[in-house]
């Protein structure tokens, strides 16, 4: 696999996270960038790669696919600077490039970790038994219940469709607002609050079972 942008031993870029909060500076990486410049779109790739690994990892739950998936996005944002007309920002571009190729992956591979036991905990949805998961229950107990819920929580989200799926990932894991999502994913905020709403409701209706 070709090692374009994402690059260990580069150093040269100072304070990567203040240019984040500098759209001049930002725009002129993005422009420097597409005239050819390595450096500027290493620098771009140091500011961004930490954010799009952590909310490909949330949706795929494997930091080898992860780390795949997040070079593959960075190598096709390479070849297609060409292509960014900067109607939108880089970040929401490398966001969507990521998630893309991940929805694809999916797809493919069928795979099936997304969520986890602390989303009902956050949602104040009550767990019968959830009891047992307290730190007083022995461990072999707890991980044995906490599996259980685990492999019932993946199998209800494998159950939504990949954009609904997608939007519960963006907003409850990796906490992008509204207005983020419908950037990403091409469609209104209020799409993405119709999502979100039936994605949860469709959850606990796949989780009755477990559900007080």
């Amino acid at each position: 696999m070709q090692n374009v942008g994402i690059n260990k031993e580069v150093s040269r870029v100072s304070q990567p996270h203040s240019i984040i909060n500098d759209p001049d500076k930002l725009v002129f990486l993005v422009r420097e960038a597409k005239e050819g410049s390595l450096e500027a779109f290493d620098s771009l790739t140091i500011m961004f790669r930490e954010r799009l690994y952590s909310v490909i990892y949330n949706m795929t739950f494997n930091h080898d696919d992860a780390a795949d998936l997040t070079q593959d996005a960075f190598v096709k944002a390479f070849r297609s600077l060409s292509k960014f007309k900067e109607k939108s920002s880089f970040f929401t571009w490398i966001y969507r490039i990521g998630v893309n190729l991940t929805l694809t992956y999916l797809k493919k591979r069928k795979a099936n970790k997304f969520f986890s036991f602390d989303y009902f905990l956050t949602e104040g949805i009550p767990i019968r038994e959830s009891e047992k998961f307290s730190s007083k229950e022995s461990n072999s107990v707890r991980t044995t219940l906490l599996n259980e819920l685990h492999e019932k929580l993946n199998e209800a989200l494998i159950r939504l469709s990949d954009k609904h799926r997608t939007i519960v990932v963006l907003y409850e894991i990796d906490g992008l607002s509204h207005r983020e999502i419908a950037s990403i994913m091409k469609c209104t905020e209020g799409t993405v609050r119709s999502r979100l709403h039936y994605a949860k409701l469709q959850l606990q209706s796949f989780l009755s079972d477990y559900l007080k």
